[in-house]
């Protein structure tokens, strides 16, 4: 599990790619590695991956087929930055929303509104995950646990704080990027659920 607080945006510094499986080596600085071995869960842009290997500040990822057929990490090049969390731990603090680092779909960027007052994103996705993304509700994007902004049709708006521009890769997306998106279990469960109710209540009517 997972907080959507980024720690630090991180190197991807080499990548073998094999059939159906790339391996992914990034570069994590000392203090992200105190008390990290191998088997340990690290979400790299939101996506839940197991620690395969470390080797000095290197530490070593595999990705399956699956993984990369549903996730921006398909794109990644030597240089590309990717957001780093380590798995919540008893006893830490929740700044963020609880995250499962199983990604739902992706979201391409639509526009970057950046001016002296505000940094703000503009995403597209598939419609049917927008009943799931409300106005102020939690969505994690690439990793961040982030506040929806606005909602018009298939789209919806991110407003981010230079804090999040510091930690994180979202400075850096330009339109036609791909996010990685996790949506609040907790919106999907009720929107679910109350949907299944009415859908009951229709049938029984007819």
């Amino acid at each position: 599990m997972f907080t959507g607080i980024v720690q630090a945006a991180c190197d991807v510094v080499a990548i073998q790619k094999r059939a159906g499986l790339h391996t992914l080596e990034v570069a994590l600085p000392a203090r992200l590695q105190d008390g990290l071995t191998t088997g340990a869960s690290v979400a790299n842009n939101g996506v839940c991956l197991t620690v395969t290997r470390l080797a000095n500040d290197r530490v070593f990822f595999d990705v399956m087929e699956e993984t990369l057929s549903l996730t921006n990490l398909s794109d990644l090049q030597v240089g590309s930055q990717v957001n780093i969390e380590r798995s919540l731990t008893f006893g830490s603090e929740i700044g963020g929303h609880i995250l499962s680092g199983h990604i739902h779909t992706t979201a391409k960027v639509d526009a970057v509104s950046h001016t002296d007052e505000h940094y703000d994103l503009t995403l597209s996705v598939a419609a049917k995950w927008m009943p799931y993304i409300l106005y102020k509700g939690f969505i994690g994007v690439n990793g961040c646990s982030l506040t929806i902004g606005r909602v018009e049709g298939n789209t919806f708006m991110l407003h981010l704080i230079p804090e999040t521009l510091k930690l994180t890769n979202l400075g850096q997306v330009v339109p036609g990027s791909l996010l990685n998106i996790e949506i609040d279990s907790q919106t999907q469960a009720i929107v679910d659920t109350v949907e299944r109710v009415l859908a009951q209540r229709a049938a029984q009517q007819n």
